[in-house]
């Protein structure tokens, strides 16, 4: 059974940082892109940041680039996601997802629970 199991949200006011982890088991992680989603409320569900499968490059949406950084353990079972200078509209509950094939929303065979991240102004 594959399981991706994200831990780390929180509430932390504006500038503050938190880390998320996702516990990847259950599938070969290198063969799947790993990484981060979010949605806030009355959005849809963007991709914030991954790890490809073909060479760990990383990926980052514009919003968050050079604020998050995504990296993992050597075996990618832990995905990591760094937050920092968090402002107010990255609040949203973030996602740890996992797709064989690519990266976009319809790609993505495998989601984790969700854990929200409020930051407050």
């Amino acid at each position: 059974e594959v399981q991706l199991v994200e831990s780390g949200g929180g509430l932390v006011q504006t500038g503050g940082s938190l880390r998320l982890s996702c516990a990847v088991s259950g599938l070969t992680p290198n063969n799947y892109n790993i990484g981060w989603f979010r949605q806030a409320p009355g959005k849809e569900r963007e991709g914030v940041s991954c790890i490809t499968s073909s060479d760990d490059s990383t990926y980052y949406a514009d919003s968050v680039k050079g604020r998050f950084a995504i990296s993992s353990d050597n075996a990618k079972t832990t995905v990591y996601l760094q937050m920092n200078d968090l402002k107010p509209e990255d609040t949203a509950v973030y996602y740890c997802a996992a797709g064989s094939t690519g990266w976009d929303l319809d790609e993505l065979e495998y989601w984790g629970q969700g854990t929200q991240v409020t930051v407050s102004s």
